[in-house]
């Protein structure tokens, strides 16, 4: 956790309060309030809400982290057609967007701020949509459950001790790819892509040569799109990071990576993580 008392932390609230701003302008915007999808209205909004819901727990902001995460499965929902827009989700999504506002600007007591009503009427929503598009249509599922196959792996790693002990560790769990920078990371992928596989999960170091981690994910991300998979159902991407480059981690969120490791890697809390994305048992 880093003291919400520092240019880190303003910057990070500053950032939050305008992407607020970005959810409401997809939520009141004329096609919304018609129940159509303006697509890059929603894609922003995704994004918004995915990076609050990241840079909260680089600040422990606990009731910040569990209600931009609930809030954001409505928009994946929404994103993949699974979820149809009403007059009442809108209501629901504008009234959890409100309340993040307050919470945002009331940082220090947020934790010890009640958000039950709204997590419950949030938690209503997610489990009353009809999984039908807005032509009555069962939408088709971007990524196929992995099934048996194995584990499908990606690590990004300029560092030679990292990556040797991050591959060896990996390796046990599937196959196991190596990058040494962004630039190779990216076509990696598309090759993947292109060949019909898919990687499961990706490590990716934040500082490398020739192209940094953060724009390997925001290409990364632009290329599952491409393929029609959107973020939620592509690759987890794992950021892993000097503490002094929590202020890129942060970036890193609005490129739509799912967490973050400090260096060294704690190979215990990797673990727990690919658990955590039922990766593995």
């Amino acid at each position: 956790m880093i003291n919400l008392d520092n240019e880190l932390a303003e910057q990070y609230l500053a950032d939050s309060r305008e992407h607020l701003e970005a959810i409401e302008t997809y939520l009141v915007s004329p096609k919304s309030a018609g129940l159509e999808i303006d697509e890059e209205l929603l894609n922003r909004a995704f994004r918004a809400v995915h990076s609050i819901q990241g840079g909260a727990g680089i600040f422990d902001l606990v009731r910040v982290g569990d209600l931009a995460r609930r809030t954001e499965e409505a928009l994946a929902l929404i994103r993949s057609r699974e979820m149809v827009l009403t007059p009442d989700r809108v209501r629901v999504l504008l009234s959890a967007t409100d309340r993040l506002q307050d919470l945002i600007q009331r940082p220090v007591t947020s934790n010890h701020t009640d958000i039950t009503e709204i997590m419950a009427a949030l938690g209503r929503l997610l489990s009353d949509y009809r999984a039908t598009d807005v032509n009555g249509r069962t939408p088709a599922i971007a990524q196929e459950p992995r099934g048996g196959r194995p584990l499908r792996m990606l690590l990004a790693e300029d560092d030679f001790a990292s990556r040797l002990m991050l591959q060896s560790f990996l390796s046990r769990y599937g196959e196991c790819h190596v990058a040494v920078n962004g630039r190779e990371a990216v076509d990696a992928f598309r090759f993947s892509l292109e060949r019909g596989l898919r990687y499961d999960l990706i490590c990716m170091d934040i500082m490398m040569p020739e192209m940094d981690g953060r724009e390997a994910v925001r290409q990364v991300r632009g290329l599952e799109e491409e393929h029609g998979i959107l973020s939620t159902s592509g690759a987890k991407i794992i950021m892993t990071t000097a503490v002094d480059d929590i202020k890129e981690v942060i970036r890193c969120f609005r490129e739509l990576c799912d967490v973050y490791l400090i260096k060294p890697i704690d190979l215990g809390k990797l673990l727990a993580q690919m658990r955590a994305f039922q990766l593995v048992q």
